[in-house]
């Protein structure tokens, strides 16, 4: 598991999508948009932070000095105002999304 950098973040405010040193990574990539604070992204941190059939990158935004601006961009470009949100890339390419998730359909959602 790999934190989303300050950089990487603003960026995606920029560019209304993440750059692709995250999306192109690996040829599965999952990204994952979350609050410190959420009791489903604790279950998920479970499985995720040793995935070994892709690579993931999250970002806590309630941790950052941007927290407002990212949130903001987060529910008007992506329309979600649910966490954690997930963005499932395949190839650099999206292909799928969700919220909370079991690791049965996380791993679905990326193959």
């Amino acid at each position: 598991m790999k934190l989303i950098t300050k950089d990487q973040a603003l960026d995606a405010i920029t560019n209304g999508e993440f750059g692709e040193d995250i999306i192109r990574s690996a040829e599965k990539v999952a990204v994952i948009l979350t609050q410190s604070w959420c009791p489903q992204w604790h279950s998920m941190k479970i499985f995720v932070a040793n995935y070994p059939a892709a690579e993931v990158y999250v970002l806590e935004y309630d941790r950052t000095d941007y927290f407002d601006e990212f949130r903001q961009f987060k529910e008007r470009q992506f329309a979600n105002d649910q966490i954690p949100y997930v963005r499932y890339y395949s190839k650099g390419v999206f292909v799928a999304e969700s919220n909370s998730v079991s690791e049965e359909l996380f791993h679905l959602n990326l193959f």
